[in-house]
Parts: structure tokens; C-alpha cells; sequence
């Protein structure tokens, strides 16, 4: 059994101009110990679907619909009070903006020691200590004097580090990292990656990986979900995914990235564009949702969605002419 199972989630918001299907039929797995990277543009419902496994989206306007099941237990059947415990203990999250989710007004040690102190009982004094602890664990020097520290008295990478001590400091079996990196130079970016790898080789705990950037994807991740306008068109492990894209909107992703080195040996080839608008996602698509943007769309494409299918084993694709033997001329 896999350790969180997504089965047809549908994350929709009530709105004055008629229903935002921001999440619309999405099912994956998480094995334990593994990383799953989920990308794709931004609005493609990454995020939406992180804070759905953590049951954090209002409702209203928002309203889950599926099955996300961990460790068995389907999250959306269970109280607040029940949810209230899963989360900072079993799952965790490392939220996008550290500036925006840490508290201000409350010292970096308060805020790494209020997990600890309603999850697992602690003392004052001793959730301190931990808290000391997970900041040695994270890599922030003078550990003892930090914890006394507000947030904007840290770095941007000092504060990412924060989060990851936060969402670390229970063991989660589960970590969710929305964007770790957003917003970081190269080097410190490189050194949260790096940290995120070696805590969980430590821990064990499995990761949930929200990016659009398919550099990161590759240094960390074992598997991959490319998600577009609230579906899931394509997943596999990195390696068949990077070398032989399926579906025309990955393909259209990897062309899209930079190659180091290239306008050195003489290639001056462009970057490939995506053109077109993602769809609107308060209407209701007949076809495939990738076929106003997609040069291969054909009448098809237009009016019958693709079912996702096995491509290649383990590698599956929402895709009418991805053939089994092969990708689409890209």
C-alpha cells in the first residue's frame, strides 16, 4: 500500500462568475521514502492540490470532492480535530513565501517549538532545546542565539531553512515543499536542495515536490506528474520523462529550458514557446484540454478528452497520438 494515494481529486471554487475547476480529476501515489516532483506552469494547480491533501483550502468557496487516502485513512472523511493532528506531525508542509508564513512577531524558536509543544507534548524549555537541535539539523550556524531571533532578522535562505526546521522538527512520514527555492539566489537554492536531500535520507520521510523549474526536478526527484489547467497529462520516472516525453505540453516544457553550453558549441538554436492561452477554467472543455496550444490538435483532440494510458511501462499520457512505440514528433 502506498503511503498517500490521490484517487479523482476535484478541487472547485464557487465563484460570481460560475465554477473554477482548479483541480479537476487528478490521481497519483506516493510510495514511501519517495520523491514525486508535480510541475507545470503556474495555475496549472500544483499549489491547489498540495493544500488539498492538507484539507487547507476554505470552504466556502472551495469545495474537495475524491479520495485522498494516508496510511489508509481517507483524509477528507476525517473531523478537524483528527486533520489537526496529521498536520506538522504525519505530513508537513514547507509553504512558498517563508517571509509571509512565518510570524512575524514571534521569535524563530516559538515558532519551531509550538509543533513540538502541541504535537508531542513538550515542555517550554524543552521544545527550546529541540528547537536548537533542528536548527543545527538545517545548517544554521550559532543556533542558540537564532532561536531568540525574529524572522526579518534572517537571510532569505536562513528563513527557507526556518520552514524546513518547522516541518521537520515532528518526523513527518510526508513532506510537502511548495517552491522551496522561489525566490533564491543559485547558490543558496543549490544548499536548500541539497538540505532537503540529506534530511531525507535522515529521516526517511517522503516528499511531495510543487516546482516549475525542471532543473530542480531533475536533482531531486524519482518520479514525475506534469499537470496542465487542473489535469494530469503526464507521469514517469524522471529519466523516460526528460529523454522521451510523451505528451506535446511536456515536450513543450523541456524545449522551453536553457541548455548550458549550447551557444558555445555553435548551437544557436530558440528556445521553443508554448503559444496560445491556457483555457479558461470555468469552461467546461469537451476534448483535450491542451488542444488550443497544442500543433499536433486535430478535430479529435477537439471534441474527445484522451484517457491517460500506459505509453511505456510506468509511463503514462493523456495524449490521442502519443504511440506506445514512441513520442510525437515534437
Amino acid at each position: 500500500m502506498a503511503l498517500l494515494e490521490v484517487e479523482n481529486l476535484q478541487t472547485h471554487f464557487r465563484t460570481p462568475d460560475g465554477v473554477n475547476r482548479a483541480v479537476d480529476g487528478v490521481s497519483f501515489h506516493v510510495n514511501a521514502g519517495e520523491t514525486v516532483a508535480i510541475v507545470g506552469e503556474s495555475g496549472c494547480g500544483k499549489s491547489v492540490t498540495s493544500m488539498s491533501i492538507l484539507r487547507l483550502i476554505p470552504e466556502p468557496p472551495g469545495k474537495i470532492a475524491g479520495a485522498i487516502r494516508f496510511e489508509g485513512r481517507d483524509l477528507l472523511k476525517l473531523s478537524d480535530r483528527e486533520m489537526r493532528d496529521i498536520r506538522g506531525n504525519e505530513i508537513s508542509m514547507i509553504f512558498q513565501e517563508p517571509m509571509t508564513s512565518l510570524n512575524p512577531v514571534l521569535t524563530v524558536g516559538r515558532q519551531i517549538g509550538e509543533t513540538l509543544r502541541l504535537h508531542q507534548g513538550l515542555s517550554r524549555q524543552q521544545a527550546e532545546e529541540k528547537a536548537v537541535e533542528m536548527l543545527t539539523l538545517v545548517g544554521i550556524p550559532e543556533p542558540r542565539r537564532r532561536v531568540r531571533e525574529y524572522p526579518h532578522q534572517l537571510s532569505g535562505g536562513m528563513r527557507q531553512r526556518v520552514m524546513i526546521a518547522i516541518a521537520l522538527a515532528c518526523n513527518p512520514k510526508l513532506l510537502i515543499a511548495d517552491e522551496p527555492t522561489t525566490a533564491l539566489d543559485v547558490t543558496i537554492q543549490a544548499q536548500i536542495l541539497e538540505l532537503m536531500r540529506d534530511l531525507k535520507h535522515r529521516v526517511g520521510a517522503a516528499i511531495v515536490l510543487i516546482t516549475h523549474d525542471l532543473g530542480v526536478v531533475a536533482e531531486v526527484a524519482e518520479r514525475v506528474i506534469v499537470m496542465y489547467a487542473g489535469k494530469k497529462v503526464e507521469e514517469a520516472a524522471v529519466g523516460p520523462l526528460f529523454n522521451n516525453p510523451k505528451h506535446p505540453y511536456t515536450q513543450g516544457l523541456l524545449g522551453s529550458m536553457p541548455k548550458l553550453g549550447s551557444s558555445l558549441h555553435g548551437d544557436e538554436t530558440r528556445l521553443a514557446e508554448i503559444p496560445g492561452l491556457v483555457p479558461s477554467l470555468k469552461a467546461k472543455i469537451p476534448g483535450c484540454v491542451f488542444a488550443s496550444r497544442c500543433p499536433h490538435a486535430t478535430d479529435l483532440c477537439r471534441q474527445v478528452a484522451p484517457a491517460l494510458e500506459e505509453k511505456a511501462p510506468g509511463h503514462v499520457a493523456a495524449c490521442h497520438y502519443a504511440t506506445k512505440e514512441g513520442a510525437i514528433a515534437a
